[in-house]
């Protein structure tokens, strides 16, 4: 028996597992071997403040007292740099202003990004506060924090059987039993709806993305380790050093059932297109290349807190791509809606991300 069940083992499910555990006995449950292994797993990492919805983009500025004090050495420099063609002028400037940037010149983003095309890149802007995150750092610091408050972690548990009992929930699983827990915490990514289902609450209707990365070698033999993350406007490219090499995605969306996501060659091929578009140095070859899951909700905000027609019943769901740079103040609004205690968050905010809103 366990006070709090948490199903799903990445970002989502481990952050608030560290935040829950101060109110009871947590345990998380992971059907893979690893935890982080799907989405987590295969994120770009970066911490950009300006970057999403509004209330993601709140989730992320509250998360940044976190990221300095408690979670130091997860965040290391790497800055963001946007460009943009003779025909992107309107696309630019709305990025430019969304994500606050600074716009400099060709020869300045050129001492940043050497391979810039000057033939095909007319505009630049850049911004120095963005910030590498140490993904398997900032993991290891929830867990840390979940095992010194005594909960527990089990990788390749699935549920197989979810029932709702007087005192709350008993959960079959793959390899630890039967679990019962008087709250259970949905945060199990692409799969949130198919939980839900098992444990007869009403699904938000989620939305899996596929997201395509590809390693390529250093362009150029060039040393990109202090090169900025690079984006083309309107999100319809990216690329950021990674362990000596450059990795590149066209930055896709396409729509997926539940799986271990793999790469789309022809999406990934357009995307090196489109990337090497702006550069003056070609991609010759592939080191490798895969795809995480991107989940949404309908509106793409977060969801988190207990669902209304059963508050046994948690969301930590629905990151949609921002589940590291918002983990922080995402997993303190969920233990606060836990508790009952009144959220720090402006009240606005919080009605965009709670479930409540799914549930009139």
């Amino acid at each position: 028996m366990t006070d709090i069940l948490i199903i799903g083992g990445g970002v989502a499910g481990l952050s608030a597992a560290a935040r829950l555990s101060a109110l009871g006995h947590v345990t998380v449950i992971e059907r893979e071997r690893s935890f982080g292994y799907h989405a987590s797993g295969r994120s770009a990492a970066l911490y950009e403040k300006s970057y999403g919805k509004p209330s993601t983009v709140a989730l992320s500025h509250d998360s940044e007292d976190f990221f300095l004090t408690n979670a130091r050495g997860v965040l290391s420099p790497r800055g963001l740099l946007l460009l943009g063609g003779p025909d992107d002028d309107a696309a630019f400037e709305a990025d430019t202003k969304t994500m606050q940037l600074a716009e400099i010149t060709l020869d300045d983003a050129t001492a940043m990004f050497p391979i810039l095309n000057h033939e095909t890149v007319t505009r630049a802007a850049h911004h120095a506060d963005a910030w590498d995150i140490d993904t398997d750092r900032l993991l290891n610091i929830f867990l840390q924090t979940l095992r010194n408050n005594r909960g527990v972690a089990h990788g390749n548990c699935s549920p197989t059987l979810i029932n709702r009992t007087r005192d709350g929930w008993s959960v079959q699983t793959t390899t630890q039993g039967i679990i019962g827990a008087k709250l259970l915490v949905n945060a199990a990514g692409a799969w949130a709806d198919e939980v839900a289902q098992m444990a007869r609450v009403a699904p938000l209707g989620f939305i899996p993305k596929r997201r395509s990365m590809g390693r390529i070698p250093a362009p150029g033999d060039h040393d990109v380790s202090s090169w900025p993350m690079v984006f083309g406007v309107g999100e319809s490219w990216y690329a950021k050093p990674d362990a000596g090499a450059l990795i590149v995605s066209p930055a896709d969306e396409d729509p997926s059932e539940p799986m271990d996501a793999f790469a789309d060659d022809m999406v990934l091929a357009e995307g090196m297109a489109r990337y090497e578009h702006h550069v003056t140095e070609p991609v010759t070859r592939m080191l490798s290349n895969w795809a995480g899951l991107r989940t949404f909700s309908p509106d793409g905000n977060l969801v988190l807190g207990p669902d209304p027609t059963d508050p046994a019943f948690v969301w930590s769901a629905g990151q949609g791509g921002y589940g590291f740079q918002t983990a922080p103040a995402a997993s303190a609004l969920l233990a606060d809606l836990v508790a009952g205690r009144q959220p720090e968050m402006d009240a606005e905010v919080v009605a965009q991300l709670t479930p409540d809103r799914y549930r009139t």
